[in-house]
């Protein structure tokens, strides 16, 4: 759409913020979504499939608009017997029904270069009046079917007080057409009216749905962007408010040094060691705030990704049925990340299962998930994470176990806990 054309979809905007689901709480925590890619968090197998699904069902329904603008006057068409104007007649029908699901893609498709089909279906709507309105004359409303259809797009190209003024003007050349051809005015005014309004329903619903759809689609990537951002923000705050006050007074400790002529070589000793013990000071406090913001809770985790798996369409399913003592609790955290990650990036999962529970002297994380894609050996995705959890569990006295039933996905970590 062009910037000063009206269209259905303005109040997305506000039902996206209204939509029964919660982006800002259903995404991720920010440090969750951060070890995740963006396009990660909003499931791109998932979402594609989804809205290219609803792209398809969206573009079908509006095709019904152009199979009457094509079924009805060609009826006009069949009953003309005169062949010239049988032949004119398909032209015009043709060009206008063309035009027609130009601009309802263009719709759907904002990049299909929208204007130009608008352009295109107004000259389509003018050239149709010479070419389709004799047509069948005093025997079938041809061209009213046309300008019911014309009515039908009117409210996808233009404000609400053009697109009514150029509904009546069509009604206008309906009633003029009808008197010219011999035909009924007051029929050919209820067919653009009554047919022409269901037509526009027709068109501006769907497309309505299909922007949310697609709004809803994008409003998930933006939310975890900023997230990140936010979290970007604070790490950077932290990492200033440690470093600013030593910094300072290692400079103006070093000032007073560069700034003394003949300094006593006790104090040159001791206004060193205070230097070097701030810096000191300062890289350990920088490394603590590091190790804080890289440290994760298997908790926090399986809350955070519970909500990345709802954001992303997996229903899931989360149970914790031991407590993880602390020598297992980061590895197993940094599992099921990539875990979880995996499924978003290797499935077209619907549902997926994680638990965490004590088998005898060990704890086992499980993570379980259908809609695994089905690929030869060949065609396996590299990178896809098993080999690095499987040697980060080696390295802490744990086990890797992986198993492929059908459609459906297993993964089992297993760790010693201590006794």
């Amino acid at each position: 759409m062009t910037p000063g054309c009206w269209s259905p979809l303005r109040p997305i905007p506000w039902i996206v913020h209204g939509f029964p689901c919660d982006f800002h709480t259903s995404v991720v925590t920010a440090r969750t979504v951060n070890s995740l890619p963006v396009s990660t968090a909003a499931n791109p197998i998932l979402d594609a499939g989804r809205v290219r699904r609803a792209r398809t069902l969206t573009l079908v329904w509006l095709a019904t608009a152009v199979f009457t603008s094509v079924l009805m006057p060609g009826i006009g068409v069949l009953r003309e017997g005169q062949p010239l104007w049988a032949v004119l007649g398909s032209i015009g029908i043709v060009l206008f029904a063309a035009t027609q699901a130009g601009v309802l893609y263009g719709a759907v498709t904002p990049e299909a270069g929208g204007w130009r089909w608008r352009l295109a279906f107004a000259a389509a709507s003018v050239l149709s009046i010479p070419l389709v309105g004799p047509v069948a004359a005093g025997s079938w409303q041809t061209w009213a079917w046309i300008g019911a259809g014309i009515v039908g797009v009117l409210p996808l190209v233009l404000r609400p007080s053009p697109a009514i003024a150029c509904a009546a003007l069509v009604c206008g050349v309906g009633v003029g057409v009808a008197l010219v051809t011999g035909s009924a005015p007051i029929q050919a005014l209820l067919i653009i009216i009554v047919i022409g309004c269901s037509i526009a329903i027709i068109n501006v619903g769907p497309i309505w749905l299909w922007r949310v759809i697609a709004d809803a689609q994008s409003a998930r990537g933006a939310v975890a962007a900023l997230a990140i951002s936010e979290e970007r923000l604070r790490f950077a705050r932290e990492v200033h408010d440690v470093l600013g006050h030593r910094l300072t007074v290692i400079a103006l400790k070093a000032e007073l040094l560069e700034r003394s002529t003949d300094p006593p070589q006790r104090q040159v000793q001791d206004e060193a060691a205070e230097i070097r013990r701030l810096a000191a000071s300062a890289l350990e406090e920088v490394r603590s705030t590091v190790a804080d913001s890289r440290r994760i809770v298997l908790t926090e985790e399986l809350a955070a990704l519970g909500q990345v798996l709802e954001a992303s369409g997996v229903r899931s399913e989360i149970r914790l049925s031991t407590g993880v003592p602390d020598t297992c609790d980061a590895v197993l955290a940094r599992v099921l990340r990539e875990a979880v990650t995996n499924v978003l990036r290797h499935s077209r999962a619907e549902w997926c299962e994680i638990t965490v529970e004590r088998v005898g002297g060990e704890i086992v994380l499980s993570v379980r998930n259908d809609g695994v894609m089905h690929r030869s050996d060949s065609e396996q995705p590299r990178g896809s994470g098993l080999d690095g959890i499987r040697e980060r569990l080696r390295e802490h006295g744990g086990s890797l176990t992986v198993i492929r039933i059908d459609e459906r996905f297993e993964l089992h970590a297993t760790m010693n806990a201590p006794s």
